[in-house]
């Protein structure tokens, strides 16, 4: 593969941080490019025409492009690394993998994705109800970590990728991960794989 994958992203979003996640893990060519969506880029006709929804972030990978941070790390595994343990075949453990896939849309947006749009980006949502949301699943989260290393499999998988961002930067949003050892043990194991690049980080706001 010699021409770089284009990613269409906010650099302080957690979903487009696990697509850049997943593409510096893999080790593929990509180049970024941050979208004006305060003045509108990301409505911009040339850009619908890429993510129909508006939303980032979004993929061209030599003209096959892909919105959805979800299916997106899917088809990078599915086409670069389609014999790795990052999405496994056996239907037990790709069912584990697609259950965190769907905590990841579903729980983590509604908890600590949620609570950080309030606090980094002036969304108006409730933050009082996404920090507790948060918090319920951080306290599932943290006891099925007890005794294993990943989320879904005995490897780290696409489960791990999709869930970390949003995770590791809840403290942003006003939820404080000090009570979870279990989950900031695999924030670090996600941290150490090689090829890991951080997300740009906001200042943690005070809480008011």
């Amino acid at each position: 593969m010699t021409t770089p994958i284009k990613l269409y992203r906010n650099p302080k979003s957690g979903h487009c941080h696990r697509v850049e996640l997943m593409l510096a893990l893999l080790g593929l060519p990509y180049e970024t490019i941050d979208l004006d969506m305060a003045n509108g880029a990301h409505k911009a006709p040339d850009y619908l025409k890429i993510s129909p929804f508006g939303l980032v972030p979004a993929i061209d990978d030599s003209g096959y492009t892909l919105a959805d941070s979800n299916a997106i790390l899917i088809y990078l595994v599915k086409t670069y690394a389609p014999n790795s343990d990052w999405l496994p075949h056996s239907p037990k453990e790709a069912a584990e993998v697609q259950r965190w896939l769907t905590i990841a849309a579903d729980n983590v947006y509604a908890g600590p994705c949620a609570a950080r749009l309030v606090k980094v980006f002036g969304v108006p949502l409730d933050h009082g109800a996404a920090v507790q949301k948060a918090h319920d699943l951080f306290r599932i989260m943290d006891l099925h970590l007890q005794d294993r290393e990943w989320l879904a499999t005995a490897d780290a998988s696409v489960a791990d990728i999709a869930g970390y961002s949003y995770i590791a930067h809840a403290p942003e949003g006003g939820v404080d991960l000090a009570s979870y050892a279990n989950i900031r043990a695999w924030l670090k194991r996600v941290e150490s794989l090689p090829g890991f690049v951080a997300m740009a980080s906001s200042p943690i706001p005070e809480l008011v």
